[in-house]
């Protein structure tokens, strides 16, 4: 089994031509850096959307939340808006068709990914597991639902630090990072909910392990 991520850039045809191009500058870095550190091929398409396989799927919902952190740090040059977002659907499964390219393989987990990110229209959801298990996938319809309603109160300082807390940095080493002090840290850490964001990760992780030894 494995995780296939599928992306879009929200509102991506809002952003200016070199805004555009800050946006998928700072993904593709971060999807190197994905690839150096959980072995997470990702690959950009059709201008804003994204798609990747991670080969341990209990690490998928670390790679998606490193994505989305990186993009919500950008500011939004469009008044307004809010922070620049994607969406995101995670699929668990086989893969059948392994290619040179990822976006050339296929099997279950693509397909799943796929076909989910297809259904998510609006605002929200913003980010769904799909596996063959309901019971699994209706568990998380109710987690990531709640975690949109954390993260739509989110700032780019507060997706700032999320994201050095994803990399097990300590609080003053994430101060020294953003030139703020330790204590601002802590109340952007607590004000963007980490211990909760925290839990999450861990309980995706236990049951990706515990279906992926099923």
């Amino acid at each position: 089994m494995q995780a296939v991520i599928t992306g879009d850039l929200i509102d991506s045809t809002t952003f200016s031509a070199s805004a555009l191009n800050t946006i998928l500058n700072a993904m593709n870095r971060e999807f190197d850096c994905l690839k150096a550190s959980m072995w997470a091929e990702f690959r950009l398409f059709r201008g804003d959307s994204f798609q990747g396989v991670i080969a341990d799927p209990s690490l998928a919902l670390d790679a998606a939340l490193f994505i989305k952190t990186r993009v919500n740090m950008i500011p939004n040059e469009v008044k307004g808006k809010g922070l620049i977002d994607v969406k995101m659907a995670i699929g668990l499964g086989v893969i059948d068709l392994k290619r040179p390219s990822i976006l050339e393989s296929n099997g279950e987990a693509f397909q799943l990914s796929g076909r989910t990110l297809d259904v998510m229209k609006g605002d929200y959801p913003r980010l769904l597991l799909k596996t063959n298990n309901e019971d699994i996938n209706d568990e998380f319809d109710v987690h990531f639902s709640l975690f949109d309603s954390l993260t739509s109160k989110w700032s780019v300082a507060s997706a700032e630090v999320i994201y050095y807390m994803l990399k097990g940095l300590k609080e003053r080493e994430i101060a020294a990072e953003l030139g703020i002090n330790q204590s601002a840290v802590n109340h952007r850490k607590k004000a963007a909910n980490w211990d909760s964001i925290a839990l999450l990760l861990e309980r995706y992780r236990r049951v990706v392990t515990t279906l992926k030894q099923a």
